[in-house]
Formats: structure tokens, C-alpha cells, sequence
């Protein structure tokens, strides 16, 4: 059977992107359809224009700390259109430039929607219908706000990047990294910032210590953090609104973000009916190989909702066409995945939680926490925490967990090392740099508790 193309990929976010080039390199015929913009969620309205906020709004403390190093240095206001102007203009750059490589290695793109007509069919919004032998769904994930009275009056961070005005007073809708990313950042930038988390602490899924010392970072910087609380309702306050919430304290602001979670893009691409299995939150269920129950459709990245981070869904693309297209069977590693969390302080871990750790075998926790050189000096008072969490038996380190100024690059370094198997004496043999926070890490010689 003759195809219009040898891949057909939907979605032109990182996965996709991924996927199509190297498949493209291998010699294969490629087309790609994109619905919005190329680049996706990470490019466009996610982790780039987020971490230029975040280095925006890190911008105040730098400069009352200079002040405590003795500069005479002063802050004016904060231009957020000019700021919003320059961000589009950089979001623009990075979107010429996804998509021209994917012209250079010959990708044929659609700026159109694509659903799936068959296994082989692709049919685009735009009226025409092509075939291809292997279709891949790269659609990636969507934010989701819960359906209650006035939930439409609710922003997502997708909107975070449009604002016409920064809001005054913002209320922030969840306690997980976006959440708290963006309550950190407009902070940062002079709003007054309330967050309500339904759970009993933010940040669930991550070290309990680690999430504990990040949550007083933020409350000491002057986020109002309100945990065991969820928005009832919500109503027009002539240019704001006003929230009801449990405990009855409602309370007006200018603008509310809800950062609640994400949900797959998976609905209306025709995939259940063509037998393609979906699980409880849309997502598409593949193998390890990422292949769905139809031999001729895969998915990767976040509509899989294995794990959620732009580099996992750009290693399984790749690890796609290099199985598909390279003849080398290639499955993603889903194992020791680093992450960071771009609060501030920022939060980096790899590797197990210590309360995950003691549920599995016998650990010993390595912890400190202190006030590093830099903001001692200027007389701050927010500590910093290294932590390690160690096997008994094998003496490996099962996980880190940085809450520090640029604990992103530590926590990247540390994972390689822990990656490769590292126990606890190989990083005691490690001689510090100093003076340095992550020297912290090789000299923590005594167990804080056993579990």
C-alpha cells in the first residue's frame, strides 16, 4: 500500500518536533500538522516565557541585597508591557526557529488541526485528508479548571503571558510547581499575592522537608499560603472578583489564577473509536516502546502522562523514530528523573522522597539546612537545605533534595552521580569546593535520623 508519507505526527510541541526531525534525517517522508503555535507548551506558554518571569521578578531582592553589599542602588517600577513586548518578541524567535529546522530536514508542515480518520488517515481541518504508515500523537496536556459557580472567571497560565496590566491582588489556585512558580514570580514583581491549596501542604509529590522549607521561603517573602482551603465559588466585583472559599472567609481580588493541574489533549482526535486505549484522565496508553494498541499509531510526551517534563517527552520522540525509523529499538528511561522547581528559593530533587525511601528498605537521611554566605552577609535570614537520603545495605543515594538559589544546575549535576550509582562514600570522597552551598552535599558526615 502506497502512503502519502512514512510518519505522521500531530502536534508540534517538543516530542513531535523530536520525532519528525530525526525521522525526517533518517531518510523518512514526514509531515506534521500544529493547530497553534510550533513549539508547544514548553516554548510557547510554558517553561521558557515562565523562567524569563521568573529572572524578571528575581530582580528586587537582587538589588536590596546590593544594597546590603554596599551599592547605592535603587529599583524604579516595573514596565510589564514593555517586559511582555520583549517576551513575545523572544517567543517569536524560538517558534522561527522550531520551525525551520523542521523545513531544513525536510518536514512537510500543516498549520492545522489533525484528527485521525483510521489507522492510516489524517484528516486536517483545512479540508484535505493524507495517509501515512506510522501516525504519532504528540498533542501534549491543557490546564484544568474544575467546573464550579463562576469557574470561567478563572485564568489559567496560559493567560499568564497576555495580561494586559499586572493585577494588584491575585489569588493563586493550587499547590503544585506551576502554582507555586507563579505565585513566586508575581510576587517578585510587586502583586499581592494569596494562595489556597486544598491539601494538607504544597507541593505534593515532592520530599515532605523539602516542600516544608520551600513553603516558609515563600510565606517569609509575603505569599499568603492558605493550605486545607478550596474556592467554593466565584462572582463578578465590578473589575474583579470575589471568592467564596471554606472557612468562610471570602475576599476580593483583581484577578484569579488557577494552577490545578493538566489534563491530556486527547479528546476529539478520533482515537477511541479506532480501539486506541485511554486511560481514567484521557491520557493514551502505550508500552514501553511508546505504541499504542494499534501497531500503526504511537504517542509521547505529556497526552501519555507518564512523566510530565519537556526533556522526557523529547527523549521518548526520539527514542520513537530512532526504533521506528533507525532500526535500533530504543525505550525512553523514565528512571532518576531530575527535576526543578523554579520558586524562590528554587527546588531541585532526583531520585526518591525520604518518605518513599523508608517504605521500600531500611535509609539513613543526610540533612542540613543553613544561611549561605551571600544572603548572611546582607543579612537575610532564609536557609538553604541539602539532603540525601542513603541506602543501608548498598549504601547508594536514593535521592537529593536542594532547596537553594540555583538549586536547578546543582540538582542536574547531582543526578548524574546518582544516576550512575553513587553510594554515600563516593560522595565523602569527594573533596568540597569552597566556598560553595553545594559543598554541603560531600560533607554531610552524620546521619540526622535512621528509618
Amino acid at each position: 500500500m502506497s502512503f502519502d508519507f512514512d510518519l505522521f505526527v500531530i502536534g508540534g510541541g517538543s516530542g513531535g518536533v523530536r520525532a519528525a526531525r530525526v525521522a525526517a534525517e533518517a531518510g523518512a517522508r514526514v509531515g506534521l500538522a500544529e493547530e497553534s503555535r510550533m513549539g508547544g507548551t514548553c516554548v510557547i506558554r510554558g517553561c521558557v516565557p515562565k523562567k524569563l518571569m521568573v529572572f524578571a521578578s528575581s530582580y528586587p531582592a537582587a538589588v536590596a541585597e546590593a544594597r546590603a553589599y554596599g551599592w547605592s542602588a535603587r529599583l524604579g517600577g516595573f514596565d510589564w508591557l514593555a517586559f511582555r513586548a520583549k517576551l513575545h518578541g523572544e517567543l517569536d524567535r524560538l517558534e522561527g526557529i522550531y520551525r525551520g529546522n523542521l523545513l531544513k530536514a525536510g518536514v512537510a508542515i500543516y498549520d492545522a488541526r489533525a484528527v485521525l480518520e483510521d489507522a492510516h488517515r489524517v484528516r486536517l481541518d483545512s479540508g484535505e485528508s493524507v495517509s501515512a504508515k506510522h501516525i504519532l500523537v504528540a498533542t501534549g496536556a491543557r490546564p484544568f479548571v474544575p467546573e464550579f459557580p463562576g469557574h470561567e472567571l478563572a485564568l489559567t497560565s496560559n493567560d499568564m503571558f497576555d495580561l494586559e496590566a499586572l493585577p494588584k491582588r491575585l489569588l493563586v489556585v493550587g499547590g503544585g510547581y506551576i502554582a507555586c512558580e507563579f505565585a513566586g514570580i508575581m510576587n517578585g514583581l510587586g502583586v499581592e499575592v494569596t494562595q489556597f491549596y486544598r491539601g494538607a501542604q504544597i507541593l505534593r509529590g515532592f520530599d515532605d522537608e523539602a516542600r516544608g522549607h520551600v513553603a516558609e521561603a515563600m510565606r517569609a517573602r509575603g505569599i499568603d499560603i492558605h493550605c486545607g482551603t478550596e474556592v467554593l465559588a466565584m462572582e463578578r466585583d465590578g473589575a474583579g472578583v470575589r471568592v467564596a472559599c471554606t472557612g468562610g472567609n471570602d475576599r476580593s481580588f483583581d484577578a484569579v489564577l488557577y494552577a490545578t493541574g493538566r489534563v491530556p489533549n486527547s479528546a476529539g482526535l478520533g482515537l477511541e473509536a479506532l480501539g486506541v486505549g485511554l486511560g481514567r484522565n484521557g491520557e493514551v496508553k502505550v508500552d514501553a516502546y511508546s505504541q499504542t494498541a494499534v501497531p500503526s499509531i504511537y504517542a509521547v510526551g505529556d497526552v501519555t502522562d507518564r512523566i510530565n517534563l519537556t526533556p522526557v517527552a523529547i527523549r521518548e520522540g526520539h527514542a520513537f523514530a530512532d526504533t521506528v525509523f533507525n532500526g535500533r529499538p530504543t525505550t525512553a528511561d523514565h528512571e532518576l528523573v531530575a527535576s526543578a522547581v523554579f520558586t524562590q528559593p528554587e527546588l531541585g530533587s532526583v531520585g526518591l522522597t525520604e518518605e518513599q525511601a523508608r517504605e521500600r528498605e531500611p535509609i539513613e537521611v543526610y540533612s542540613a539546612a543553613f544561611r549561605p554566605m551571600q544572603s548572611l552577609f546582607a543579612g537575610q535570614n532564609e536557609k538553604v537545605m541539602m539532603k540525601l537520603i542513603v541506602a543501608q545495605a548498598s549504601r547508594k543515594v536514593l535521592g537529593c533534595h536542594i532547596v537553594a538559589p540555583a538549586a536547578g544546575e546543582m540538582i542536574q549535576l547531582a543526578a548524574i552521580a546518582i544516576k550512575m550509582g553513587a553510594t554515600k562514600e563516593d560522595f565523602d570522597r569527594t573533596v568540597a569546593v569552597h566556598p560553595t552551598m553545594a559543598e554541603e552535599l560531600v560533607t554531610l558526615r552524620s546521619p540526622v535520623r535512621k528509618a
